[in-house]
C-alpha cells in the first residue's frame, strides 16, 4: 500500500514539476523529455532487442505507443491552462467508461451518473465568477486525454497478453517516435540546453521511471481491487501537490467535482472486485 502511495506522490510531484518547465519547454517539449528518457531508462531495464520481433508486431504495438504517446501530449497541453488535480479528475473519465462499458450490471451505470454530475461542476454556470471558470480548451484537451487513456486500456490489455513486460518498452518507443518530433518542432534547441536536459531526466525519473516500479511491487503485493480503488486517490494527490508545488488554488466546486469523480472510480472498482471476488480457496497469496 506504501509503494501505491508512493508511486501516486511520484507521479503527482514529477507532473507538478513538469509543469513548471511549460515556459521554457512548452507541453511538447517537456513531454518529449518525459517519453524520450523514460523510453530509454526501459530499454536498458528490459532490453527488448533480445526478442525477434517481425514486422507483424508493429501494428498492435504502434496502437498502443501511439495512443500513449498522444495521451501524454493531451494531458500536458490541458495542464496548462486548468489545475492538475482537475485535468486528472476529467481525465479519469476514460477508465471509468471502460469499466463501465464491459460490466453488466445496470447499477453500474449510477458510477456514471455520479461523475457526470462531478463534470457538470466544471462548467460555467450562469452568476459564476469568470476569473475562476476554467478554460473550455483544458477541459476538452483533458476529456480527449481521457478517451485516448481508454484506448489504452483496451490496447495495453492486448499487447501485454501477447508480449508481457516487452510491451512496455516497444510501446514507449513508438511514443517516442509520434512526441519527439512534436517536441523538437515546438521548443527546438532549448531541449539541447544541459539544464534543461537534467530536468527533463527528473521529469522522467519522477513521472514515469519510479511510479512504474512502485506500482510494479503494488500489483504483486495487493489485490487488484485494492490497487484500483487506492489509485482513484490520484486526483486528489495531483490536486495536493499542484497546490503544493504550483500554488493552484482550487473552488469549492471543482474541490467536490474531484470528490465525486473519485468516488465514482472508487465504485466502479468495488463493483468489478465483487463480479470477480475468487474464493477462499481460490485466492492467491497476497
Amino acid at each position: 500500500m506504501l509503494a501505491l502511495l508512493g508511486s501516486l506522490v511520484s507521479l503527482a510531484v514529477g507532473t507538478s514539476f513538469a509543469k513548471s518547465l511549460f515556459p521554457a519547454l512548452g507541453a511538447e517539449g517537456t513531454s518529449a523529455y518525459r517519453i524520450v528518457f523514460a523510453m530509454l531508462m526501459l530499454m536498458a531495464v528490459f532490453r527488448p532487442w533480445r526478442r525477434q520481433w517481425v514486422w507483424a508486431d508493429a501494428l498492435p504495438l504502434g496502437l498502443y505507443g501511439v495512443t500513449l504517446g498522444v495521451m501524454n501530449l493531451l494531458f500536458y497541453s490541458a495542464i496548462k491552462t486548468i489545475p492538475f488535480g482537475v485535468a486528472i479528475a476529467i481525465e479519469f473519465t476514460g477508465p471509468l467508461a471502460v469499466a463501465v462499458w464491459t460490466s453488466k450490471k445496470a447499477s453500474d451505470w449510477l458510477w456514471v451518473v455520479l461523475a457526470a454530475a462531478g463534470l457538470a461542476l466544471l462548467l460555467p454556470l450562469p452568476g459564476t465568477n469568470a476569473a475562476s471558470a476554467l478554460d473550455p480548451l483544458g477541459m476538452g484537451l483533458a476529456l480527449a486525454a481521457g478517451f485516448c487513456w481508454a484506448l489504452y486500456i483496451v490496447f495495453g490489455q492486448r499487447v501485454a497478453m501477447r508480449y508481457g513486460s516487452m510491451a512496455t518498452p516497444m510501446g514507449m518507443l513508438a511514443a517516442a517516435l509520434v512526441v519527439a518530433p512534436v517536441g523538437v518542432f515546438h521548443a527546438g534547441s532549448a531541449l539541447l540546453d544541459p539544464q534543461w536536459l537534467m530536468a527533463g531526466l527528473a521529469v522522467a525519473l519522477l513521472s514515469s521511471a519510479i511510479p512504474y516500479a512502485l506500482e510494479m511491487f503494488s500489483l504483486n503485493h495487493l489485490h487488484k481491487n485494492t490497487f484500483s480503488i487506492l489509485l482513484s486517490l490520484e486526483p486528489a494527490v495531483g490536486a495536493l501537490a499542484g497546490w503544493l508545488v504550483l500554488s493552484e488554488r482550487l473552488t469549492l466546486m471543482q474541490g467536490l467535482a474531484i470528490a465525486m469523480v473519485m468516488a465514482a472510480s472508487m465504485g466502479t472498482a468495488w463493483s468489478a472486485g465483487r463480479r470477480k471476488a475468487p474464493s477462499d480457496k481460490d485466492r492467491s497469496t497476497i
